[in-house]
């Protein structure tokens, strides 16, 4: 039969199959446990979660919130899971697992009797993740990221104090919470001269502390005070780059700790907004796209679940059907870069398009 003559049956079926809207999803690879003595995350592309045990649905669950955690770092956005595309990518997190293993806290009940948590540590491929957060829009962080010097004091009713080097212990809250925003803080070694530095703080002049800060590198200061409050605690915060103060804040509760993870946020907020750098991963809207080496059903099942697994995918419309393959008409969440960092070599390549249409062509791989 001349080649002219087609479309065959097949393409018809396939035509009418995905305006039934028989889209298939796309399966997930079984992620490898990696041991070691003690199990922790390090780096941006780890991430720890307290999971109920090891049975596969939990760590499913636990990958998906290890993932949001890497972006929010990534990104330095702490909403980063709710932006658009993000909760689909999150469903297939163990897609991106290059490793994990589990680890047991142990910890003393209010009774005094021993606890035990679970916590899975997953790391995560570093490639994939990047290529998920640039083709969803995300906003990137560089690195090496800077580490400011912590000048906060507190006042829980005896006269305020200046936490240094050798107190971490006190504000391993505001630490740990900076950590989890993808950057860490210093604190000062506590001379006599920086003990000093307390009256400074209280009265709010950060010049004075950026003076006396120039020692260390680089030149951002978070200064913070922190004291009892109507029953609670209040700290108010001013975050210094280079000395131009960048924001300034208060946090509130009834839990010290909380009030002064705060500043954390805070700082990682101003930074964000003075130095990530937005993905290029084109406008939103509706592209004509065509795929080629479709010989048959199952190659059209295989294609048509691959594009309804891609999160940048939000619609499908058949356009037309052709000898070679199909035209389709795809909403994308962040256009055609972001299609194109998304799509699986292994399933779809891109081909030359003819210089007529400019129509972008991708051949199915068998």
């Amino acid at each position: 039969m001349p080649q002219a003559s087609k479309p065959t049956k097949w393409v018809a079926w396939c035509m009418g199959w995905l305006l039934a809207g028989g889209l298939l999803a796309a399966g997930q690879a079984a992620a490898q446990r990696v041991e070691g003595d003690t199990a922790q995350a390090q780096g941006m592309y780890e991430a720890e979660v307290q999971v109920n045990g090891q049975r596969e649905a939990e760590r499913k669950t636990g990958f998906g919130r290890a993932l949001a955690q890497v972006l929010a770092k990534l990104s330095g956005d702490r909403t980063a899971a709710s932006r658009p595309g993000v909760a689909q990518e999150l469903r297939r997190a163990e897609d991106y697992v290059e490793g994990y293993d589990y680890r047991q806290d142990e910890g003393v009940s209010a009774s005094g009797a021993p606890t035990f948590q679970t916590t899975l540590v997953v790391r995560f491929d570093k490639d994939s993740v990047d290529a998920v957060a640039a083709a969803l829009g995300l906003s990137i962080w560089p690195e090496p990221r800077p580490k400011p010097v912590l000048w906060l004091a507190i006042d829980d009713g005896k006269g305020a104090r200046l936490v240094n080097l050798k107190q971490n212990n006190v504000v391993r809250p505001i630490l740990s919470r900076a950590q989890q925003r993808g950057y860490r803080l210093g604190l000062p070694r506590g001379s006599a001269a920086e003990q000093a530095a307390v009256g400074a703080i209280w009265r709010g002049d950060s010049g004075a502390v950026a003076r006396l800060s120039a020692r260390y590198s680089p030149p951002m200061q978070l200064i913070g005070k922190l004291y009892r409050d109507e029953g609670g605690w209040k700290a108010d915060w001013t975050f210094v780059d280079n000395g131009r103060v960048l924001s300034q804040w208060s946090s509130e509760d009834a839990s010290a700790r909380i009030a002064m993870a705060a500043g954390a946020d805070g700082a990682a907020d101003a930074l964000v907004k003075r130095y990530a750098r937005a993905s290029e991963a084109g406008p939103s809207g509706s592209y004509r796209v065509v795929f080629v080496g479709i010989g048959s059903s199952d190659d059209f099942i295989r294609l048509s679940g691959h594009l309804q697994g891609l999160s940048v995918v939000r619609r499908i419309t058949p356009v037309r059907a052709t000898a070679d393959g199909i035209e389709f008409e795809l909403e994308l969440l962040t256009g055609l870069p972001g299609f194109r960092r998304l799509a699986d070599d292994q399933v779809l390549m891109e081909v030359e398009a003819p210089l007529d249409t400019g129509t972008p062509v991708f051949r199915l791989v068998r």
